[in-house]
């Protein structure tokens, strides 16, 4: 994976300064860096570091003194993550699966296969699969019936797709993931202790659920294009219209999608996130870590919930909320400033005690 400095800043549309067609082979930290590498010290704080490596190339900041490093060639950049991305796709490597089928996959004759994809060992295809051109698919995955998968997606192993799912085009799937489960439903004969509950504020024992009973889900999962979706994560198919995740969103590891769920473009949805069944969730949002979204709640377009935010309710779009129940920042930030008083005022009004004699009030 060797680039030279000048390659490498033109793909990242930096500015190559020194030696510009010096060759490095890696990335690496700073103060790790040696000839052939490429360090990457976007951010002054790193400069310490490299001073101390023995690097000729750097990725610096936009007006760093390359010089003073004693480099022999140095890319300067803007926006130092952004920058990341760039280099980490240029030495990225992929997946050692030569485009074709292997021996040991097992396809039904009704699928359809697309040009230039890659099948891997065990890999399982039912009926009716539409995989598009240059589709790679690793070990141990399963896709049944009536899949369709766009073009040039990325599923590691151990993936599940179920039947009936529709995947856009460059999807990624990290290994594990669950898409097209059965969705979470289920009912009681007659109403039960959380539907008393809700209607009336109180359990009285009368409603204890003798049995339940499976709603079975009839929907699918639709998932537009350039989505990507986590280790273990696992997305439910709807009850009777399909889950869906539009364009651009990704879904970190560990996240669980409910039954019914419509989630919109270029989401953001990190590790450890529940979204319960029916909940709409909008465009360009970020649910940080282990964020819960109840059912049926409307979060708008543009919302960032906090870390464990607890979203009970709907919320506006443009808003930021955290806690739980989930609230304004704003809010949020003037309870949790009132709550580190308490022990302050807790220790004032003892003092306070200690000097007002007690009075005799018993009459």
């Amino acid at each position: 994976m060797s680039h030279s400095i000048a390659d490498i800043a033109a793909q990242l549309g930096g500015q190559a300064v020194g030696q510009t067609d010096l060759i490095v082979t890696r990335p690496r930290e700073p103060a790790a860096a040696g000839p052939g590498d490429l360090a990457l010290a976007m951010d002054p704080k790193f400069a310490a570091g490299l001073a101390q490596s023995r690097a000729e190339a750097a990725v610096l900041w936009a007006d760093a003194d390359w010089q003073s490093f004693g480099l022999k060639a140095a890319i300067l950049v803007g926006r130092s993550r952004y920058a990341m991305s760039g280099i980490t796709t240029l030495f990225d490597l992929p997946p050692g699966l030569a485009p074709g089928i292997h021996s040991m996959a097992v396809i039904d004759p009704s699928a359809e296969i697309g040009d230039g994809a890659a099948i891997g060992p065990f890999v399982a295809i039912g009926a009716n699969v539409r995989i598009g051109a240059g589709v790679r698919i690793l070990s141990h995955v399963s896709i049944a019936e009536d899949v369709i998968i766009g073009e040039h997606a990325l599923i590691h192993a151990g993936v599940r797709i179920g039947a009936r799912v529709r995947i856009g085009d460059r999807f990624i799937a990290q290994p594990g993931c669950v898409i097209g489960s059965d969705g979470f439903s289920f009912v009681t004969p007659e109403p039960n202790a959380v539907e008393e509950m809700k209607r009336t504020g109180r359990i009285t024992g009368e409603t204890a659920a003798p049995e339940w009973t499976r709603i079975n889900s009839l929907g699918a999962v639709r998932i537009g294009d350039d989505v990507e979706i986590g280790a273990n994560a696992a997305i439910d198919r709807g009850t009777v219209s399909d889950t869906k995740i539009g364009n651009g969103t990704k879904l970190d590891n560990l996240v669980h999608i409910g039954h019914n769920v419509q989630i919109g473009e270029t989401t953001l949805i990190c590790g450890q996130v529940g979204i319960a069944g029916s909940a709409v969730i909008g465009d360009r949002v970020v649910l940080a870590g282990q964020v819960g979204v109840a059912d049926h709640v409307t979060v708008g377009s543009d919302v960032i919930a906090g870390a464990q935010a607890g979203i009970a309710n709907n919320v506006k779009p443009e808003t930021m909320v955290m806690g739980y129940p989930a609230q304004p920042r704003e809010q949020f930030m003037r309870g949790l400033k009132s709550i580190r008083r308490v022990p302050m005022l807790s220790e004032r009004l003892a003092a306070v005690e200690k000097r007002v004699p007690n009075e005799d009030v018993s009459g």
